[in-house]
């Protein structure tokens, strides 16, 4: 006999739907996979042998054979046992005919056939064809979020073959859980000082510009960045959405109500690979850093301790906002809008001041600061030098504005953005900034002449207006972008030479 059971399989975010075709016929026992199973697929014949016994359904001794369409398409992960268990039972006649129309089935078994979690279950149960989804009882809240299946939640293979057959009722889903208590995020009051780096901050968070930070140790660039995400929005239900997907198929641990609503924040070490990074890897293509910070920050401390070709690798992602990773098995396209934020030492020893405090050679400093390079160090519409803060303000000084009071900021200068067509000013094309960042004549002169020295690009050029216009917005100024908004832009954007920030 033969029987059809859809279930997915994960490919890089995405799930891709599968049928499990199984055919029971007469002959020496046998069971045979085929359909490009990767290991832990193939031994799925292990583990459904050993669930059905543990159930105390009998394993049909005959010739089995397990087909995972389409064929061409790699199959990978242990998401595909309770299908093929219980494909095996409908083929064997164990089960009615006609009780997996329009059901899907994800989860991994248990010797004891306990059904588990496998990673990815909202982009697998999104590729799920049917009007009901099958998942472990621990995924049920998961499963919910995309919305277009009946889910059943199932914590046994007992559980699932007694409800199939009609002989109880589908077990009742977990109780659901509340919203998630918020998170207490930094706050930027909590900074003492650095009032042009908190500013460089707002703008980051407003226009969603990429920040670099650079200053000796205990300056407090990663104290400054941490407190970013707190000046963000939640998340738009369709962004939230989509990293959901990206966290799930990464085998993230997921907020108890399910869905990712706060930025995320990644902070990977400098030992990262290019892979880690950007995602690929083997038949999984396991999503990289860049997209578990996908609307939200991935911060890079130490910069400049990152191997040049691994920096090198997030060039195009941030022109994109989406990396495409090409295998020999598989592309994927992974999600990459992310707000990047650069952490390093002027220098090797840290200190990069004035002579006599810096124990660097020139050359030392010239080496340090090309391991940043220079089409890299471009993408950042803010370059800043951040000192150490003034001691009378770390003792005495007066608590810094709030991260409430400049997240308002920063959600007006965003709402004026969308007004544009766009999520913020860093998203505006080079095509429409005439229209919405025109400049007056006093501003035209200083940025011409910028360019004629050859300290500003025509990209930078473009980085530059952009910048302004956020400057604008938030300070609330309409009409042509003016000197002072342009000045402030160029003030922000400073050039890393000889591994000083400089004007």
């Amino acid at each position: 006999m033969l029987a059809s059971v859809a279930s997915a399989t994960l490919l890089g975010v995405d799930g891709r739907p599968v049928s499990v075709e199984v055919h029971v016929a007469g002959g020496l026992p046998a069971f045979t996979l085929v359909g490009l199973p990767d290991t832990a697929c193939r031994e799925s014949r292990d583990r459904v042998r050993a669930a059905l016994s543990s159930t105390g359904v009998a394993f049909p001794q005959r010739r089995i054979t397990v087909n995972l369409a389409p064929s061409g398409v790699r199959k990978n992960g242990a998401g595909l046992d309770l299908a093929v268990a219980v494909g095996i039972l409908a083929a064997h006649g164990d089960l009615p005919a006609d009780a997996l129309a329009g059901v899907g089935l994800l989860g991994e078994l248990g010797l004891d056939g306990s059904v588990r979690r496998v990673p990815g279950m909202v982009p697998l149960v999104d590729a799920l064809p049917g009007e009901v989804a099958v998942v472990p009882a621990c995924c049920a809240g998961e499963a919910e979020l995309v919305g277009r299946h009946r889910v059943r939640a199932v914590a046994s293979l007992a559980e699932l073959v007694a409800a199939l057959r009609g002989d109880a009722p589908w077990p009742d889903p977990p109780p659901r859980v509340g919203e998630e208590d918020a998170v207490v995020e930094p706050d930027l009051a909590d900074v003492r000082g650095q009032p042009v780096a908190r500013l460089a901050l707002e703008v980051a968070a407003a226009g969603a510009h990429h920040l670099l930070l650079a200053g000796p140790p205990g300056a407090g660039k990663t104290m400054l960045a941490r407190r970013l995400p707190g000046l963000l929005a939640d998340l738009p239900p369709a962004v939230a959405l989509e990293v959901t997907k990206a966290h799930s198929a990464a085998g993230l641990a997921l907020p108890s109500s399910g869905l990712v609503r706060r930025p995320p924040w990644r902070a990977p070490h400098h030992g990262a690979s290019v892979v880690s990074l950007i995602g690929g890897g083997t038949s999984t293509m396991r999503p990289g850093e860049i997209t578990l910070a996908s609307g939200g920050v991935l911060f890079l401390d130490e910069l400049a301790e990152f191997p040049r070709h691994v920096l090198d690798a997030l060039r195009q992602p941030l022109e994109e906002g989406v990396v495409r990773v090409s295998r020999a098995r598989a592309s994927v396209a992974y999600p990459a809008r992310f707000l990047l934020v650069g952490a390093m030492n002027p220098c090797p020893c840290g200190e990069g001041g004035p002579p006599g405090s810096c124990r660097c050679s020139e050359a030392a400093r010239a080496r340090y600061a090309a391991r940043v390079s220079g089409p890299l160090l471009d993408r950042f519409d803010l370059r800043l030098t951040v000192e150490r803060p003034d001691p009378a303000a770390l003792l005495g000084g007066p608590p810094g504005e709030s991260s409430a009071a400049v997240a308002a900021r920063v959600a007006g200068a965003r709402a004026l953005a969308r007004t544009r067509g766009v999520g913020a000013n860093a998203e505006l094309p080079g095509w429409s900034l005439d229209v919405v960042a025109p400049l007056d004549t006093a501003a035209t002169v200083v940025l011409e002449r910028e360019l004629r020295c050859g300290s500003l690009s025509a990209r930078g050029l473009a980085r530059v207006r952009r910048v302004a216009r956020t400057l604008a917005d938030l300070g609330g100024r309409e009409g042509p972008l003016g000197e002072e908004d342009v000045c402030l832009a160029l003030q922000l954007r400073t050039e890393l030479h000889h591994g000083r920030m400089a004007a």
